[in-house]
């Protein structure tokens, strides 16, 4: 059986004010012409397919678009919901739209319930693993103490004894949308830590045939198993390196892996540059990024005059302006950057509270602010949900 595995979609998202609309049009384009000229047998889609839980109307047309002409290719889709996706919204109407091939699965309690296709070889069945916030979904898998990993892993367990109790032979695929130990994140991806820890391991997927991921945005292969497709589009300038492509995975009679990447449109490339403001405007071999999106540093130890406006005069697709001056390694500003730099609200509010007390707090003391910080942010995926 053939899969095109793709994920975060984002539909709705601008790119530094840039409207993506037509580029996300693009790229449902191109997918559906990679599923009709590569006989694709079933699409797979890991989450996050909206930006938002409230997507604005253009977005939601753009998604109505796409599931009539997969479902016009007499193509199956299994789609999850991710953790910018209203689970809700995204499901309505899943039992009438999966009478056209199309399988929506929002429902953590379905786990274990799979879309079973056919191919020339028997079943294949797909387990839908919509995004699993663990404070909201700890009582459906009687967990004691809410997790990503030990969340997962419950609903892996429904996986795996669904799958023990089907033919022998009987392929597997899973879609889950998660952070997964390995994976290397970007800037675009909403955070989704919970108790201080965000990964989970890839083991929590052993016993299935592959693991479609999603919600890291960079295409990668955590194991020739678990892989994540990326997003097809770039939503930051941390991706400005990523190569934005779906994977075309093969699985054969006896559920064993091959997979190939398959290159999505480029609306227009990245670039990031750094230096100073006559540097950036007259260095030659910057010439290749003069029609990119550019995300400009200046190094400059005072700040020019109008930056941006003589940056477009050179680079006229400049969205994002970044004043890095060089300084000494002593300067009070370098210094706090750097301890602030790549560290979690957890520790920064460990450091806080030892710079105030003269001592770090206790464990006891860690575990009040871990509580706190997950607290927050399952209040705000509530509200998000309720929207």
């Amino acid at each position: 059986m053939r899969l095109l595995h793709t994920s975060d979609w984002h539909l709705g998202r601008a790119f530094h004010r840039v409207n993506m609309l037509g580029a996300q049009a693009e790229f449902i384009g191109h997918l559906v012409s990679t599923v009709r000229e590569r006989a694709v047998d079933a699409v797979v889609v890991s989450g996050d397919v909206y930006d938002r839980a409230v997507p604005p109307l253009a977005a939601v047309e753009l998604f109505d678009d796409a599931l009539h002409r997969l479902a016009d290719l007499g193509v199956p889709t299994v789609m999850i919901s991710g953790n910018h996706d209203s689970a809700r919204r995204l499901g309505v109407g899943a039992g009438l739209i999966g009478r056209a091939g199309i399988h929506l699965r929002t429902e953590p309690a379905a786990c274990g319930t799979p879309v079973v296709l056919r191919d020339a070889h028997g079943e294949v069945a797909f387990y839908g693993l919509p995004y699993l916030e663990p404070a909201l979904v700890k009582d459906e898998f009687g967990v004691d103490r809410p997790g990503h990993e030990t969340v997962l892993a419950a609903a892996m367990d429904r996986v795996r004894a669904d799958l023990a109790g089907r033919p022998p032979g009987t392929r597997s695929v899973v879609l889950a949308h998660a952070f997964v130990t390995g994976g290397e994140p970007s800037d675009s991806e909403r955070d989704i830590t919970v108790g201080g820890v965000a990964a989970v391991p890839a083991g929590v997927f052993d016993g299935v045939d592959y693991a479609a991921l999603g919600h890291l945005h960079g295409c990668q292969t955590i194991t020739e198993r678990v892989r994540y497709s990326g997003s097809p589009l770039p939503y930051s300038f941390s991706e400005a390196a990523h190569r934005k492509t779906m994977w075309l995975v093969d699985l054969d009679a006896d559920g064993a892996v091959t997979a190939e990447r398959v290159d999505c449109p480029v609306p227009r490339p990245l670039a990031r540059v750094r230096g100073t403001l006559d540097d950036l405007l007259a260095d030659p071999d910057l010439a290749p990024h003069e029609d990119a999106w550019v995300e400009a540093t200046l190094t400059d130890a005072v700040r020019p005059t109008e930056p941006m406006a003589r940056l477009t005069e050179r680079f006229p697709h400049t969205l994002s302006l970044v004043f890095d001056p060089d300084r000494a390694q002593d300067d009070p500003d370098v210094s706090y950057a750097r301890r602030l730099a790549g560290r979690s609200d957890q520790q920064i509010a460990e450091d806080f509270v030892a710079h105030v007390r003269g001592a770090g707090p206790d464990e006891r003391e860690r575990a009040v602010l871990r509580d706190a910080f997950d607290a927050v942010r399952a209040d705000e995926t509530v509200r998000e949900v309720a929207r």
